[in-house]
């Protein structure tokens, strides 16, 4: 049986001695802010509020795992169910993610099974800007 593509909600569990389910209920966006106290010990709190007017995060697959790069550089795994991002790292977000509609990310992730190795299993947002076949293109036009 092939491995998943990995999303927040089956990287970003609750370490021991919590219970399995003790972050149920938590949307899949701010799992990475509990993991990130609980393994790491740093206290980091949820943005409050959404910047509308900030242009939006891509999601992409990036080595078997739904990922998102913030401005600052960082990344996290991300959830294609919850299309909002914000950063652990320098505090950025909410903002919009980008992700493709439920039956494409089931299509996506299909097509990506098909690779055996799951390290060599990439998508990229046709749309995303920094998606680097836009890159190539204009490179060769």
């Amino acid at each position: 049986m092939p491995i998943a593509v990995v999303r927040a909600e089956t990287y970003y569990l609750p370490p021991y001695p919590l219970p399995a389910d003790a972050w149920t209920g938590v949307p899949p966006a701010e799992l990475v802010f509990r993991w990130i106290e609980a393994r790491l010990g740093r206290r980091v709190t949820p943005p409050a509020d959404t910047l509308p007017d900030e242009p939006p995060i891509y999601a992409r697959v990036d080595a078997n795992r739904w990922l998102a790069d913030c401005v600052c550089g960082s990344a996290a795994v991300v959830s294609p169910t919850d299309p909002r991002w914000a950063c652990t790292q320098c505090g950025y977000g909410w903002v919009a993610m980008v992700v493709p509609a439920a039956e494409d990310v089931a299509a996506i992730e299909a097509d990506l099974l098909t690779i055996a190795q799951p390290h060599l299993r990439f998508w990229w947002n046709p749309a995303d800007p920094k998606n680097p076949a836009l890159a190539r293109a204009a490179e060769e036009s």
